[in-house]
Order: structure tokens, then C-alpha cells, then sequence
């Protein structure tokens, strides 16, 4: 019987987490309300600020970490090396994509 009480809780748990495309769509919404556009950036390590860690599971720093290289590898967003950090800020050129991507969870765009 605990058993069973355990794992009905853990599968509760798991629904409230964001997907990684939840977490992919609010790192862009974030960078965009900032006006983070072409030269216009931030450090990377402030993507990460704004997450609950209950919203991300287990590990959930590297998660975002991981999710946010991926949209530097599509680009999305474009890194800036720089001596005190990386800075990032979104692609103006994709910014129609970017925007239809995020609309499609935040829809007050």
C-alpha cells in the first residue's frame, strides 16, 4: 500500500515539472521582454535565475544549461565570448521563428 501512495505521488510530481520546451520557449520570452536583441545581451549564467527548482526536477541547472547551448546550436541565440563570461542575446534574424515559438505557450506576446 505505501507502495503504491509513493509512486501515485511521483507521477503527480512529474506532471508539475516543465517540459524542455517549456523551459526552451520561457528562456527565449525572458531574453525578449529584457530586449535582448543582436547587440543588446546578458550573461549567460542569468538565463538561469527565475526557475524554481521544483519547476525543473533533479539536476535542473544543468538542464537549462543544456537547453540553452541547443539554441545557440540552432540559432536562436548567438553567443558572445567575452573576458569576464559568455553574454548571449537573441538572433534578430530569427526572430520571426522565435517569436511563433513562444507564442506558442506564452500567448500574450
Amino acid at each position: 500500500m505505501l507502495k503504491y501512495i509513493r509512486v501515485a505521488f511521483l507521477s503527480i510530481k512529474s506532471e508539475l515539472m516543465l517540459s524542455d520546451n517549456q523551459i526552451k520557449a520561457t528562456i527565449l520570452l525572458k531574453l525578449h521582454k529584457r530586449g535582448n536583441w543582436g547587440a543588446s545581451h546578458t550573461a549567460f549564467d542569468n538565463l538561469q535565475k527565475g526557475f524554481k527548482e521544483a519547476d525543473l526536477g533533479k539536476h535542473g541547472k544543468k538542464r537549462i544549461e543544456v537547453i540553452a547551448k541547443d539554441l545557440i546550436r540552432q540559432g536562436w541565440i548567438i553567443p558572445k565570448p567575452t573576458n569576464y563570461g559568455l553574454q548571449v542575446a537573441l538572433n534578430p534574424r530569427e526572430n520571426q521563428a522565435i517569436l511563433a515559438y513562444t507564442k506558442r505557450f506564452f500567448s500574450e506576446i
